[in-house]
């Protein structure tokens, strides 16, 4: 059938609108009308240059309805809402797990731009082959073909619009919080960087009823946001000298029981280390430079029995986080929805300049 999406051609961008034909689903695959789809930090990334065969249709946030399965599938049908998230092979000791964010083969799962069983794509706009599959589905398009595996099915009374980003983003941050680092209720966290994934980990550990939450970020209004959404402090880098010791003092003295950075800047993260009190855990969740060390001092992280974990996808299985997120959700724990900032489709440039200069935390396209 025809769609309408965003191609990348071109290392850099911009995004293209143009009319594609997909192809109907096979084996375990789902034809999904996108409702509405969320702009990640990735997209941009792989605009700009991480390995992708181009063109492209990038995407990775969809939110929409099943229009139709393939032979295969057991557990949806038409007509299903359902939120995407990212692909893994199901089948190797990781997945067996239940951390399919660490599948074997991940990389290429989600970024080789094809089926891996065939090197096919669902996509072409005549007889040019537009690659597709990005994290199983490239749903930077009005139709996207996922797989059984990355696709959640969800409540019809929810806002379906509006659930995409629980696929990655929301779902990295608050997972990190409560699966990566298990922080218990009562306990302290510094969370440096309150972009979508520093304040979904905020959200996270509210939900979970965690102490006190200090956020570090250089935007008043995002600061601002962040104490709304329940943090306890919030320290402006920009205006404040010494922010190791003003993590200390408003941890009570000594420090934080762990911290998440979600900058990815060495200078940053030498701060963040720095910050835990004994057997402590840092989360690590941005992609640093290529060439960035760990600038962390061995007798300092001895001493306290420090843990330093780089964490994707917030270690979750979508299957079971993504309900659970919606659980909070309508509890009224969860309010990620203060987070997103709509745009239509046809402005999907002007969303990921928004979510570069940092006017939007979560840009979601609708169609």
């Amino acid at each position: 059938m025809k769609a309408t999406a965003a191609i990348i051609r071109n290392i850099g961008g911009p995004f293209l609108i143009e009319d594609v034909e997909v192809q109907s689903p096979v084996g375990a695959e789902v034809l999904v009308r996108i409702v509405g789809v969320g702009m990640c930090h990735t997209d941009l990334v792989a605009r700009d240059g991480f390995p992708v065969p181009m063109p492209i249709v990038l995407g990775h946030e969809g939110a929409g309805v099943v229009e139709a399965i393939g032979p295969d599938v057991k557990g949806l049908a038409v007509g299903d809402h359902v939120v995407l998230s990212f692909d893994s092979c199901a089948d190797c000791e990781t997945c067996n797990e239940h951390l399919p964010a660490y599948c074997h083969n991940f990389l290429a799962y989600n970024f080789a731009g094809v089926r891996l069983a065939d090197g096919s794509t669902s996509l072409s706009r005549g007889d040019e082959v537009i690659h597709g599959n990005f994290f199983g589905q490239s749903s930077f398009a009005s139709f996207a073909i996922a797989h059984e595996r990355n696709t959640v099915k969800v409540d019809k009374d929810l806002p379906l619009e509006i659930l995409g980003p629980l696929g990655c983003g929301v779902q990295t941050g608050a997972g990190a919080a409560v699966l990566s680092l298990e922080i218990k209720s009562g306990q302290s966290l510094a969370i440096f960087g309150g972009g979508a994934v520093g304040l979904s980990a905020l959200l996270g550990a509210r939900a979970i009823g965690a102490g006190s939450v200090i956020v570090i970020e250089p935007n008043a209004e995002r600061g601002k946001l962040a104490l709304e959404l329940g943090a306890t402090h919030i320290i402006n880098p920009k205006e404040c000298d010494d922010v190791l010791a003003k993590v200390k003092e408003l941890g009570g003295g000594a420090g934080v029981n762990h911290a998440l950075d979600t900058t990815g800047i060495p200078a940053v993260i030498a701060v963040a280390v720095e910050t835990m009190l004994p057997h402590g855990t840092l989360g690590l969740i941005a992609v640093p430079p290529p060439e960035a060390m760990l600038p962390a001092n061995m007798m300092s992280l001895l001493v306290r029995g420090s843990i330093i974990k780089y964490i994707t996808e917030g270690d979750a299985d979508p299957q079971v986080f993504v309900p659970q997120m919606l659980a909070w959700y309508r509890e009224g724990k969860f309010p990620f929805d203060r987070l997103i900032k709509t745009f239509p489709f046809s402005a999907i440039n002007e969303a990921a300049a928004a979510s570069e200069n940092g006017s939007a935390i979560k840009p979601v396209l609708l169609f």
